[in-house]
C-alpha cells in the first residue's frame, strides 16, 4: 500500500513541474472569453423568447386561432419530432374532434397562452411587477367571469405553463421565476406572489382591501364551481368542497387579510376586527394560532410574576 502511494507520488511530480499558474494575460483572456460567451448566450436566448412572443401574441388574439396553433404544437411534438405518419395525427384529431369543436376547450387553450406570455413577461430582468400585477388582475376577471363554462377544462388552466405544448414547441420549458405562480388556476399562489405585493403600503390599504375581497370572492366562487362533488340535499344545498371552504378556509383568509392590513399600517382597525373575529371564530382550529399571532403582532409583555408570601415558602 505504502509502495503504491510513493509511486503515485512520484508519477504526478513531472506533471506538477510542468504545471504553470496563469499569468495575468491569460486570466484577461479568459474572462474575456467568458463574457463573450455569456453574451452570445444571452443574445440566443433573447431572440429565442422574441420569437416565441410573436407567435404567442398571434395565437392567442382568438379562440380559433389559439386552437389552430395548439394543433400544430401538438402535430410537430407528438407525431413528427417522434416520427409518425400524418395518417396518425389525422385519427387523433379525427378522435378529439368532438372536444375540440368545444368552445369552452378554445378558450382554455387561449387563457393558457396569455398566461404563458405573462410568465414570460415576469422572467425578464427588467420585468415591471406592479404592471404585470394589474395585468394580472385583469386577467383573473376575464377568466372568473367564465369559470362556469370553463369547469370541464379546469386542468388546462391547472397545468404549468411551462410543461404545456407551446412552452416545449418553442424550447422554453425550463423558465424558472421567483414569485410567480406558472397556472392561472393558482388563485392563492396568484395573490400572494403577484397581486397583494404592491398593494402593501398605508396609502394603498384600501386597494389592498379590495383584492383581499375578491380574492376571497374567487377562491370560494373555484371552490364551488369547480368541485367534482356536486351539492345535494335541496336548493340552497352546498357541495362538500364549497362548505369546506365556508367553514375552513374563508375564516382563515379573512384572518390572513387583517393580518396584512395590520402590517400595511391599518393597526387600530384590524386589530379590533381581528379580536371580533377570534371571539366569533372561537371553535375554529386555527383560533389558537390567531391568539398566539395576534398577541405578538400588537407586543404583548407578560404579566407580572405571581407575588409568593412568605408562608408559601416555608
Amino acid at each position: 500500500m505504502h509502495i503504491l502511494k510513493i509511486t503515485l507520488v512520484f508519477a504526478i511530480l513531472p506533471m506538477l513541474a510542468q504545471a504553470e499558474e496563469l499569468s495575468d494575460a491569460d486570466r484577461e483572456a479568459l474572462i474575456k472569453r467568458i463574457a463573450e460567451i455569456e453574451e452570445q448566450s444571452e443574445s440566443q436566448m433573447n431572440q429565442k423568447y422574441r420569437a416565441a412572443m410573436s407567435a404567442f401574441n398571434a395565437a392567442m388574439a382568438s379562440e380559433n386561432s389559439a386552437m389552430e396553433f395548439y394543433l400544430k404544437c401538438e402535430e410537430l411534438l407528438n407525431f413528427e419530432q417522434k416520427q409518425k405518419k400524418f395518417s396518425e395525427f389525422r385519427d387523433w384529431k379525427k378522435k378529439n374532434d368532438e372536444k375540440f369543436a368545444e368552445t369552452a376547450f378554445r378558450k382554455a387553450l387561449q387563457l393558457q397562452l396569455q398566461w404563458l406570455t405573462l410568465t414570460l413577461k415576469a422572467s425578464a430582468e427588467d420585468a415591471d411587477r406592479e404592471k404585470l400585477s394589474l395585468e394580472v388582475a385583469t386577467y383573473l376577471d376575464k377568466m372568473m367571469a367564465q369559470a362556469d363554462s370553463l369547469e370541464p377544462y379546469q386542468s388546462v388552466l391547472n397545468q404549468s405553463v411551462t410543461s404545456t405544448v407551446f412552452a416545449q414547441a418553442y424550447n422554453i420549458s425550463g423558465i424558472e421565476i421567483e414569485n410567480w405562480a406558472l397556472s392561472p388556476g393558482q388563485i392563492p399562489a396568484i395573490y400572494d406572489k403577484i397581486i397583494l405585493p404592491p398593494l402593501r403600503r398605508i396609502d394603498r390599504i384600501e386597494l389592498l382591501k379590495a383584492a383581499w375581497q375578491k380574492r376571497m370572492s374567487q377562491e370560494g366562487e373555484l371552490a364551488e364551481k369547480w368541485s367534482n362533488e356536486k351539492a345535494s340535499g335541496g336548493l340552497n344545498a352546498r357541495s362538500p368542497a364549497y362548505e369546506k371552504f365556508i367553514t375552513e378556509s374563508l375564516p382563515d383568509l379573512r384572518w390572513n387579510a387583517e393580518v396584512d392590513f395590520f402590517k400595511a399600517g391599518d393597526q387600530r382597525g384590524a386589530a379590533s376586527r381581528m379580536l371580533k373575529h377570534i371571539e366569533a371564530n372561537i371553535s375554529h382550529k386555527s383560533a389558537t394560532q390567531w391568539v398566539e399571532q395576534f398577541g405578538k403582532l400588537i407586543q404583548v409583555s407578560p404579566g407580572p410574576a405571581p407575588i409568593t408570601s412568605p408562608e408559601s415558602t416555608e
